[in-house]
């Protein structure tokens, strides 16, 4: 996430990052409980919509490599993709061979939830050819909106040892009411969610749902498609903020998320390595309550 908006509010807390609590820099990310498996998963990972959509550019991939590698030195591992993200899955199949971190990283890809069955197979081979890998950690249904979907072949997948991992997503508000009755029925190992401090309406349902039925949850659009750093843009951290250790408002705006008791992990989208190293940051040290919840949503209402 590049653009001129998250550069601008940087700057903006320049003099606040560049006085880095280096102890919490040299502390590992936390890592939280993937309720039905155990599995113990990093709290920050990345997505590559878009921000890994390119081709034939050996300075971004550059500068990707550069980003996962940040993101495991910090302690994380979750990177999320998708069948459908054009080139993104390649790319993150041929930085994750290159780089050599294969092993140390958690994937997460998708296949369309309107697949037919030869169709779904088809794509989960193709991930396999794009990721260089012959078992994805986390394989998911993308973008649900049938109430009847079924998670049937995605078990069968993890039976044959094809994924470690299942689950649903969805990053449309539209999509909820469909989403809530497949919670309930088929309880995904992992359901991913569009929700950020500027868009909550995921937390009134689905979320509550997705805890009581055993789902780990990975939020996306954490930052509402850069619209929170637009609004942002030119403003001063509020002083409460270092009562959580944020340096910055994306590391606010993630603790935030990973505040809400059903949430397992962030996923935003990550295309230079400073927002990696700052992001990670979101992974440390003290994590709002309920009260300093409070606290931030009636800050942003005033923004």
């Amino acid at each position: 996430m590049s653009d001129l908006s998250r550069r601008t509010v940087l700057a903006t807390t320049a003099a606040v990052m560049a006085l880095p609590h280096a102890a919490l820099a040299q502390t590992p990310i936390l890592k939280r409980r993937v309720p039905q498996t155990g599995f113990m998963l990093p709290v920050v990972g990345i997505g590559t919509s878009q921000v890994f959509e390119f081709q034939n550019d050996p300075a971004k991939l550059e500068e990707r490599k550069e980003v996962i590698r940040n993101l495991v030195a910090g302690g994380g591992s979750l990177i999320d993709t998708a069948a459908g993200y054009g080139t993104a899955e390649a790319n993150v199949g041929i930085v994750a061979a290159e780089t050599g971190l294969r092993p140390r990283l958690f994937l997460a890809t998708k296949f369309s939830s309107r697949d037919t069955r030869a169709e779904a197979e088809a794509e989960l081979k193709q991930s396999f050819v794009r990721l260089k890998t012959n078992v994805i950690d986390l394989q998911q249904a993308w973008n649900v909106g049938d109430p009847n979907f079924s998670c049937a072949q995605m078990k069968e997948w993890k039976a044959a040892g094809h994924c470690k991992h299942y689950g649903i997503t969805s990053s449309f508000d539209g999509a909820y009411d469909a989403l809530a009755p497949v919670l309930k029925r088929e309880k995904p190992e992992f359901f991913q969610i569009n929700y950020s401090l500027g868009d909550r309406d995921a937390e009134k349902v689905l979320l509550p749902l997705a805890q009581d039925s055993g789902s780990a949850v990975l939020t996306n659009l954490p930052f509402g498609r850069n619209s929170m750093f637009k609004r942002v843009a030119g403003k001063t951290l509020p002083d409460f903020a270092k009562e959580i250790d944020c340096t910055s408002f994306a590391q606010l705006f993630l603790k935030y998320n990973l505040s809400h008791p059903a949430v397992t992990a962030v996923i935003p989208g990550t295309d230079l390595p400073k927002y990696m190293l700052d992001n990670l940051n979101a992974g440390r040290g003290r994590m709002p309550d309920a009260a300093m919840r409070r606290r931030i949503e009636q800050w942003w209402e005033t923004v």
